[in-house]
C-alpha cells in the first residue's frame, strides 16, 4: 500500500513561485507512474502534469513552459516546480500513483492519493 503526502502548498503572489513535494513510502517508484492533479470548488479534478516510469513528462496545455515535475527515486519524492503563477492556478493540489509505466492524465487510472495541499495565488 502506499502512502503519499504533500507538502509546499502555501499564498503567493501572481508572477511567483512554488514548489510542492510528495513524498511517498510503502512502495518504489520504479514500479508507478506518477502526477498531479489539482481541484477548484465545484469542478472536477483535472491533470496537470504526469512523470512516466522512464522520467518522460507530460503536462496540461494550461501549464505547459511554467510548470515542471521531476522525481527523485531515491528519497521517493515527486515535484512539482510551479513558476510564472497565475490567479487561475489557485486550487488543492493532488499527487497520485498508478502501478504501471505511464502517467495518463485520467484520474480514474490512479490508486493512490495524497490527502492534497492549498495553493493560492494572489492577484
Amino acid at each position: 500500500q502506499v502512502q503519499l503526502v504533500e507538502s509546499g502548498g502555501g499564498l503567493v503572489q501572481a508572477g511567483g513561485s512554488l514548489r510542492l513535494s510528495c513524498a511517498a513510502s510503502g512502495g518504489s517508484f520504479s514500479e508507478y507512474a506518477l502526477a498531479w492533479f489539482r481541484q477548484v470548488p465545484g469542478r472536477e479534478r483535472e491533470f496537470v502534469a504526469g512523470i512516466h516510469w522512464s522520467s518522460v513528462t507530460t503536462y496540461a496545455d494550461s501549464v505547459k513552459g511554467r510548470f515542471t515535475i521531476s522525481k527523485d527515486n531515491a528519497k521517493l519524492t515527486v515535484y512539482l516546480q510551479m513558476n510564472s503563477l497565475k490567479p487561475e492556478d489557485t486550487a488543492v493540489y493532488y499527487c497520485a500513483a498508478r502501478s504501471g509505466l505511464v502517467a495518463v492524465s485520467r484520474r480514474s487510472e490512479y490508486e493512490y492519493w495524497g490527502q492534497g495541499a492549498q495553493v493560492t495565488v494572489s492577484s
